[in-house]
């Protein structure tokens, strides 16, 4: 896939999904800011890299404070040039039943999850129209926001869906200065944290882990999990030329789970 845009800024790159778009886009030609809370996870990812012709740098970067931000953008536009690409992946949640929630949970998830996204999209966007060349912002939301029941926890899915309305909104104001905003909704993705989540599940349940990963895909047609692979190669996609006149969209990488 042809690239029109070559330096990107990956949030949440120290673990699963985010670590995996970073290499991937590493791989493939680009050159990549790696930003998380967590500077060892960082460096994991650095050294996964592999492709030594093209830049990589870490920043540590809490999504929830907007100096953090703004230092993250500054730093991709001072090593590489420009702000072309910006995946806003960082995201957490927690295994909790409705009443188990509190107004704790409610700040923690909606400050990264829906703040966090929020300020990377508009402060990018703000860089990328400076630029004046376009750009792509890429927002992690999840099946979560369609509608899975066994997603983690309500607060999460609200975050995830408002992930998808800014998404929408924003993608007919910044139509025109060619950058285009969309999102991905990937069904439960066997990293850490979703292996976590499986373990403690199954003991809620008293059954087997393979029991408990067989319950989650009942309803999955393809029958198995995500690998961050997938996720990974969706962004590639849309970062790509094929991908010129695609904006405004949320992409279920489920399978099958929930048909669009």
């Amino acid at each position: 896939m042809k690239k029109v845009f070559k330096n990107a800024c990956v949030t949440g790159a120290g673990n699963g999904i985010g670590r995996s778009i970073a290499i991937s886009l590493n791989k493939e030609g680009y050159n990549v800011v790696c930003a998380d809370i967590d500077i060892k996870a960082l460096n994991e990812t650095l050294q996964q890299m592999s492709n030594k012709k093209f830049k990589k740098i870490k920043i540590k970067c809490n999504v929830s404070i907007l100096k953090h931000i703004d230092k993250m953008i500054a730093k991709t536009v001072k090593e590489f040039g420009s702000l072309d690409i910006m995946v806003n992946n960082a995201g957490v949640t927690k295994s909790l039943s409705l009443f188990d929630l509190d107004e704790k949970h409610w700040e923690w998830m909606n400050n990264i999850n829906a703040k966090g996204t929020f300020f990377c999209l508009q402060k990018s966007a703000k860089q990328m129209i400076k630029q004046g060349h376009g750009g792509r912002i890429i927002n992690m939301s999840s099946v979560g926001a369609k509608g899975f029941v066994d997603v983690s926890n309500a607060i999460y899915a609200g975050t995830k869906g408002a992930i998808l309305s800014m998404t929408k909104t924003s993608s007919q104001e910044l139509g025109e200065h060619n950058i285009n905003v969309n999102s991905i909704c990937p069904a439960p993705t066997y990293t850490d944290i979703v292996k976590k989540l499986v373990e403690k599940r199954a003991k809620e349940k008293k059954i087997s882990k393979q029991k408990m990963i067989e319950y989650y895909m009942r309803n999955v047609p393809l029958g198995r999990f995500n690998e961050t692979e997938d996720i990974s190669s969706m962004v590639l996609f849309l970062c790509s030329e094929g991908a010129r006149n695609i904006t405004g969209q949320s992409f279920n990488i489920d399978g099958g789970l929930i048909p669009s």
